[in-house]
């Protein structure tokens, strides 16, 4: 086994650990293949957090069995511990439901030693009767009980040197939620609530800076839990509520370090001394991605959401007054049970009010065994024909929107991290891109490279 190909479906925190995965096979000898080369192992890391993403992910298994039959198939991540065995049927294929336990069966892997895979949390669908005999914990997906705590082992995996292929970085610091939102099925999946020591995530960015990456954006399942044991806002030890923004403090002070971006945080995860800690930091962006998803107190209160419609407007106020034109983007569900045509409406006025510079529409579908199943039954469902009506007009003011904001930036001197040549495009601070074809070294810009410009509105991307 010589080459390996890593393929990556859902969040920033799969991606973060696709490349743990990929540093972790090449620290065993393993190459990455080029496009026309045979793959000797396809690992693919699995996401399932709607339906349509358990879809895809099933999709990616059999377009690489199609692709390439003689290949060994890894199928790790979310969909392998998802509810009622979603992964189906598939033949050929190895699957792990804990990523921490990738380096100790990829090392047998290579050596042969199937047969010695009892406690490596791994099961085969194909030609099981021949080797059940020897490894009683290895069963058929379908029969296959879920694990306590999944998933809570990827932070075995190596700590990153570089973001392969990428100009930013991510940089997991959080992993797992407990808050049980009603339409969301990952509580039931990253079980663990943790927080990565803040000596591993310093020398991890020092690592990543040290590559040449110029922007790292923290992230995590919960983000704003970082600390805390619990992602449920009424049990945290009030003595770690600024556990991230002190994390955020350290990291930007760190040598050579270029810019820092958050991820997805909850509006009362932004306290006073986070602002404090950004405002002052000319290095950290003056970008908060604050997920919203409804501008409805009756339908946020159906989600079980942790904050109010005034909390999201009163912290959004704060950091208005903290920066100048900060960027702040959203995530917005259209159609959850018992969304009224009122409902959504308000959701409008909101996201007019806020002025979001980006908003993430996502159209509701009932996820299996969330409480939001219930709530389908006993609100009604919204017609399909109306949440797609319902989006595209949200998508429309988004749009709007965007052009509104990048507007108002005209005339500012911004840091722009060059993403791709060819002609010259790049990511401001304030998070959307930039076209740089008329910049003075245009033909000389690379990708990486973080450089100074004022930016022009016909020249947003």
């Amino acid at each position: 086994m010589k080459t390996f190909a890593v393929q990556t479906l859902g969040c920033k925190v799969n991606q973060y650990e696709s490349q743990q995965i990929r540093q972790a096979l090449e620290q065993l000898g393993l190459t990455a293949a080029e496009p026309a080369q045979h793959i000797d192992l396809v690992i693919i890391n699995t996401c399932c957090i709607t339906h349509i993403a358990s879809s895809k992910s099933r999709q990616s298994i059999r377009k690489v069995q199609k692709a390439h039959p003689g290949s060994t198939v890894i199928v790790t991540g979310c969909l392998p511990i998802g509810q009622d065995n979603e992964i189906g049927t598939l033949d050929n294929i190895i699957i792990v439901k804990d990523k921490g336990t990738l380096p100790l069966i990829l090392e047998r892997l290579s050596q042969k030693q199937h047969s010695s895979l009892d406690n490596a949390n791994y099961s085969k669908p194909t030609n099981l009767s021949k080797i059940k005999d020897k490894n009683p914990n290895l069963t058929h997906p379908s029969t296959q009980k879920h694990l306590k705590n999944p998933l809570t082992s990827a932070d075995s995996l190596p700590i990153l040197t570089q973001f392969t292929g990428q100009s930013r970085a991510f940089l997991k610091v959080q992993d797992g939620c407990d808050a049980y939102c009603t339409y969301c099925i990952i509580p039931k999946i990253r079980t663990n609530v943790c927080s990565k020591p803040v000596k591993t995530i310093l020398k991890e960015a020092e690592n990543l800076t040290r590559a040449g990456h110029k922007e790292i954006i923290l992230t995590g399942i919960f983000l704003g839990a970082y600390g805390q044991k619990t992602t449920r806002r009424k049990k945290w030890d009030v003595d770690k509520l600024d556990s991230l923004a002190e994390l955020v403090d350290k990291i930007a002070d760190l040598e050579d370090m270029g810019r820092l971006r958050l991820s997805s945080l909850e509006p009362l995860d932004v306290t006073d001394r986070l602002l404090e800690v950004m405002s002052a930091r000319d290095n950290i962006t003056p970008h908060l991605h604050l997920s919203l998803q409804s501008g409805s107190a009756n339908i946020l209160k159906k989600m079980a959401r942790q904050y109010t419609i005034d909390d999201f407007l009163h912290v959004v106020k704060k950091i208005k007054q903290n920066f100048d034109r900060p960027a702040i983007t959203t995530d917005i569900i259209v159609g959850f049970p018992g969304e009224t045509e009122n409902d959504f409406l308000q959701t409008i006025e909101i996201a007019k009010e806020v002025g979001f510079s980006k908003i993430h529409v996502f159209s509701f579908s009932v996820r299996k065994n969330t409480a939001a199943v219930k709530m389908a039954k006993l609100f009604g469902t919204v017609n399909p024909q109306e949440i797609k009506r319902r989006s595209s007009i949200l998508r429309q003011l988004d749009a709007k929107l965007q052009q509104q904001f990048r507007q108002s930036c005209e005339g500012l001197t911004e840091q722009v991290l060059i993403e791709k040549t060819n002609p010259p495009r790049g990511r401001c601070s304030r998070y959307f891109m930039v076209n740089l074809s008329n910049h003075p070294k245009a033909k000389t810009l690379k990708k990486g490279q973080l450089i100074k410009c004022r930016v022009g509105y016909a020249h947003a991307d």
